[in-house]
This record gives C-alpha cells, sequence and structure tokens, in this order.
C-alpha cells in the first residue's frame, strides 16, 4: 500500500513545483513532434535530474531503482499539478522511454542491470530508445533478421532497424536480434542493451512529412556486447517483446490523453476563437465532438490499464483497446482542428510559438494508426485473443525461421 495519502501527495508536489519549477508561459508549445533539438533535449536533461534529486521522477518505479514505489494514482495527481510548469519533455522518446523501455525492463532484466541503468534513466543521465522494427519486419516483429552471434564471451549484432523514436539523441538501445535461426520465429529472439556509441553502430535520421526527425534508421555492423547487457534471458525474447507491447499500448497510463479532460477541448476552442468561430454552431459541434472523444479516450485508458493491472500477465490484445482509440481518434481531432481553424490552421506568423500545432498534428495524423502495431492488427488481436474468432491462417509460426527465410527468397509468387 502506499505509504502516503494522495491529497497529502499532491499538495507536496504543488508545494515542491512551485519553489522548484518555472512556469509554463501561455503561449509555449505544448510540443506534439517527435522531434527535439539537441538543445532541448540538453534542457530536458537537467530538468529530468531536477525531478530526481527531488524524489519526483520515477513515483511508481521501485525505491530500490531510484523510484518512490507509489501508485499510478500518484503519477497522475503529479502530472495533474506540474501542467503549469516547464517540465522536461524528450517528446515521442520520452513516452517510450519511461513507459515501454522502463517498465520491460524492470519486468525482466536482472537486478545488476537494474541498479546499473534505472536510477541513470529516471535522472536522465541515460536516455533510452529501441531497435525494433526493421525494413524487413514492422507488424510481424517476430520476423526480425537482424541477429547476434555468440563469439567467445562477446555476441556480434549485425543488421538493420529502422522508425527507432529519439535514436539520434540516446545513449542506450533495447535491440531485438535473432539468435536461434533454426527455432520458429516467435522463439530463438533475445533483447541486448546497446550503447548508442558502439563501434560499428550506425544512426541516421528520417525527415517526416513535416520536415521534423523524430526517427532514425539504424546499422548494425559487427557490434560488439556482452552477456552482462542481455535483458531477460536468451531465446526468450519473445516474452519481453510481450511486455513491451502491453506498455507501448497504453498500459499504466491513460493512453495519448495525460490527464482528464474536464475542459472542453482548450486547444480547439483555442483555435475556434483565433478565427472568430467560436460561437458558430458548427464549430461548436466540432468542439463538442472532439471532447466527447478526448474523454471517452481517457477513461477507456484507464478502465483497460487498470484491467491489465489486476492480471499477474497482462495481455497485449487487451492493451490493444487504448492503442486502437488513438490510432482511430487521433485523425479525427487533427482533422477537426483544421476544419474549425480553416487556412489560419495551415500558416501562421513568424515567430506564432503554437502556430504550428494544428499544421503538424493533421499532418501526423494518421501516425498513430500505423507506428506501434496498425489499427488492423490491433483489431486482429482483440478480435482473435479477447473475443475468441477464429484466427487467420499462419504457415511459418512453427518453422524453422531459416526455413522461413530460404522459402521467401525462393518463393516465385504461385501458391500451393
Amino acid at each position: 500500500m502506499p505509504d502516503i495519502e494522495i491529497e497529502q501527495f499532491r499538495g507536496e508536489a504543488r508545494s515542491w513545483l512551485a519553489a522548484n519549477m518555472e512556469l509554463r508561459p501561455r503561449a509555449s508549445r505544448l510540443g506534439s513532434s517527435d522531434s527535439r533539438t539537441p538543445e532541448e533535449i540538453a534542457a530536458s536533461r537537467i530538468l529530468q535530474r531536477k525531478l530526481f534529486d527531488g524524489g519526483w521522477a520515477g513515483i511508481s518505479y521501485p525505491k530500490e531503482y531510484g523510484g518512490r514505489s507509489l501508485s499510478a494514482a500518484h503519477e497522475r495527481a503529479f502530472r495533474e499539478e506540474a501542467l503549469g510548469y516547464i517540465m522536461p519533455d524528450f517528446g515521442g522518446a520520452g513516452h517510450v522511454m519511461f513507459g515501454a523501455i522502463g517498465r520491460s525492463l524492470l519486468a525482466h532484466a536482472n537486478p545488476a542491470f537494474l541498479h546499473r541503468h534505472i536510477p541513470q534513466l529516471l535522472s536522465g543521465r541515460e536516455l533510452w530508445c529501441q531497435f525494433y522494427s526493421e525494413p524487413e519486419a514492422g507488424s510481424d516483429l517476430a520476423g526480425i533478421r537482424t541477429s547476434a552471434t555468440r563469439d567467445g564471451d562477446r555476441w556480434l549484432l549485425r543488421g538493420a532497424k529502422i522508425w527507432s523514436t529519439g535514436a539520434d539523441h540516446a545513449d542506450y538501445a533495447m535491440c531485438l536480434a535473432r539468435t536461434d535461426w533454426n527455432a520458429p520465429k516467435h522463439q530463438g529472439l533475445t533483447w541486448f542493451a546497446v550503447p548508442t556509441n558502439a563501434k560499428g553502430l550506425t544512426i541516421r535520421p528520417i525527415v517526416q512529412i513535416n520536415g521534423a526527425a523524430g526517427f532514425c534508421e539504424e546499422f548494425l555492423d559487427d557490434i560488439e556486447v556482452t552477456d552482462d547487457d542481455i535483458i531477460g534471458e536468451v531465446n526468450r525474447g519473445w516474452t519481453v517483446a510481450q511486455t513491451m507491447l502491453v506498455y507501448e499500448r497504453g498500459a499504466g497510463n491513460a493512453g495519448a490523453v495525460p490527464v482528464e479532460p474536464r475542459r472542453l477541448a482548450p486547444d480547439l476552442v483555442t483555435v475556434a476563437k483565433k478565427v472568430g468561430r467560436d460561437t458558430d454552431p458548427v464549430a461548436r459541434q466540432l468542439l463538442a465532438r472532439a471532447h466527447v472523444n478526448d474523454y471517452a479516450q481517457f477513461h477507456l485508458g484507464r478502465r483497460v490499464a487498470a484491467r491489465l493491472r489486476s492480471t499477474q500477465t497482462p495481455d497485449p490484445a487487451v492493451a490493444a483497446y487504448g492503442k486502437l482509440a488513438a490510432g482511430t481518434l487521433a485523425p479525427i481531432r487533427a482533422r477537426i482542428a483544421v476544419e474549425i481553424g480553416g487556412a489560419s490552421a495551415l500558416a501562421w506568423d513568424a515567430g506564432d510559438i503554437s502556430g504550428p500545432r494544428q499544421a503538424t498534428d493533421y499532418l501526423n495524423g494518421r501516425m498513430g494508426s500505423i507506428a506501434a502495431g496498425t489499427n488492423e492488427m490491433q483489431r486482429n488481436g482483440i478480435g482473435e485473443r479477447v473475443l475468441g474468432l477464429p484466427r487467420e491462417p499462419s504457415f511459418d509460426s512453427n518453422k524453422p525461421f531459416s526455413e522461413v527465410v530460404r522459402a521467401a527468397r525462393n518463393w516465385d509468387g504461385r501458391v500451393g
């Protein structure tokens, strides 16, 4: 049980924030892009260290690794109190690092590894990313081909990864590699911690449609790691991947909406007032639709997270409800902003800090329906594993992966 009541905790957080953190200017950007500049990352590292030193980082992480062993409710209370302050903002990399990566490490890494890395992660001294998807393995994550080959007392990693959020600013990566090519594709996988300054690693940012570069591609050319860098068990990496998918899809938080949306879509109301449409019945109906969606998504996230926390082995297919909601509703919300704002949502005056938000959200609106598993993949998982519908036919799940690759390489397009 938590050793401090929520309201007492909230009061302490409020006092500490007022004494230690700077208020957020009303016009400042609440960054919706995954991309961050080196200067922004450096500033966020400093703020993260301040939170850590004050005891406000990793609130629900175990005490022995630098957290406070409090509940998700305490974590939410702190986020609510911190809304008006300038806080560390690592973009999309921060969500992945403190959510999917940190929680997966806690669930599967050994204590020595956790003592070595979790305090560094919580304090901002180590930023982490995922080396997960590959050019030939996106939705079918078990089809990865990056290899890890045992060479004496070391492992050599070779292959390519892609769509790694924030990899160009990271210090470490969780890297999934194939360690047994003769096992079926969901077996023979192992996770490794890879320092991003390792010899043989090349990281290249990918420029997106909005000009930002929040994702990267990586090339691994015989990178050396050791048994001390293994996360989980050799050849049992799919178990770790399942944990990561649970948190990547929103377990432990409210999905894309960080706090309960009690006010009517404030950012969209600002857009409506800016263009003189705050009394327009059409615009008001759009605002109401966005607010209802925000509210429903928040509480769906709360219910899914509670369900997952109540089970010994959380199911990624249950977590898929939150991911599917985000992937479905984000494009709708982005379009609503443009429908209300019109040209003003697509063009802005130089120096307008919040000006690019609606255009950026619109350009990135479909990202959530693809990244971390498409909407279609989420529906498949829910249908098969939650609703008990018949599974889609699978022709390669039980074959040695080397045989699957060989068959794919020699396939002539004919069936049967």
